[in-house]
C-alpha cells in the first residue's frame, strides 16, 4: 500500500430555486428525507404595520391584572332586541339606519361587544329606549327626541 490510486470525483447536482424551497411540496419531502427544514411566518410582512397600536390595545393595556374589556351587559342585548322587534326591523335594518355593520348589532345583542357610547346613542335613538344609566328599558325623553 505504498500508493493507493484516487480518482477525482466530480458530483453535479442541480440547486433548488428559492420558490422551490419554499414550497409546501419542497418543505415535505425535505422532511420525509429526513433533512433539517426551519420554516418562519414573517407578521405583517411587507404591509408596514410592526408598530400598529390600536385603541382597544391601548385600553386593555392600561387595564387592571385582570386584563379584560367590559362588556356590553345581557340585559342591554335583550333590551336592544326587543325595540328592534318592536319596530319590526331586522338587524341588518336597525345596522342600515344607524350606518354601522350588522354584526356590530349582532355582537351588542349577545353580549360580546366592548360598549361605545356614539353606536349606543345611535341604537338608542332608533329603537326610543334607553341603553344607559339607571333606567335601561324605558323610553327615551321626549324633550331629546326634539334634538
Amino acid at each position: 500500500m505504498a500508493e493507493s490510486d484516487w480518482d477525482t470525483v466530480t458530483v453535479l447536482r442541480k440547486k433548488g430555486s428559492a420558490a422551490q424551497s419554499k414550497s409546501k411540496q419542497a418543505i415535505l419531502s425535505a422532511q420525509r428525507k429526513g433533512e433539517s427544514v426551519e420554516t418562519s411566518k414573517k407578521w405583517a410582512a411587507g404591509q408596514n404595520k410592526q408598530h400598529v397600536v390600536t385603541k382597544n390595545t391601548a385600553k386593555l393595556d392600561r387595564e387592571t391584572e385582570e386584563l379584560s374589556h367590559h362588556r356590553v351587559p345581557l340585559e342591554v342585548g335583550k333590551v336592544i332586541q326587543q325595540g328592534r322587534q318592536n319596530k319590526g326591523l331586522t338587524q341588518k335594518d336597525l345596522a342600515t339606519q344607524i350606518n354601522e355593520k350588522p354584526q356590530i348589532i349582532a355582537e351588542y345583542e349577545s353580549g360580546k361587544a366592548i360598549p361605545n357610547n356614539q353606536v349606543m346613542g345611535k341604537i338608542e335613538r332608533a329603537i326610543g329606549l334607553k341603553l344607559r344609566g339607571k333606567e335601561i328599558g324605558l323610553p327615551l325623553d321626549p324633550v331629546l327626541k326634539k334634538k
